[in-house]
């Protein structure tokens, strides 16, 4: 069995320095994503402050990615499913 650096011996130079670059690319990523996620959690906090329902933003939010047509589906399979299950 190779030891860890008998292992990175093998890797070459060349592909050890592009692993870095490629941690440490993904780790500003990460660290970008976790600020987003705190500016977004904020603008949610500002909703409710403002009376707004935070809830039903981001259902809003999640249905203006969809087009009409998957929204359209989408609402016509809820429909059906809950008239199957006695909820209409």
């Amino acid at each position: 069995m190779l030891s860890d650096e008998q292992r990175a011996d093998q890797l070459g130079q060349a592909t050890q320095e592009k692993l870095r670059q490629y941690v440490a690319r993904i780790e500003r990523l990460e660290a970008e994503k976790a600020e987003l996620a705190a500016d977004v959690r904020e603008v949610y906090a500002e909703i409710k402050t403002f009376g707004l329902d935070p809830k039903i933003i981001r259902k809003v939010v999640s249905l203006r990615k969809k087009d009409a047509n998957e929204r359209a589906e989408e609402e016509a399979l809820l429909d059906m499913y809950l008239e199957v299950v006695g909820e209409s």
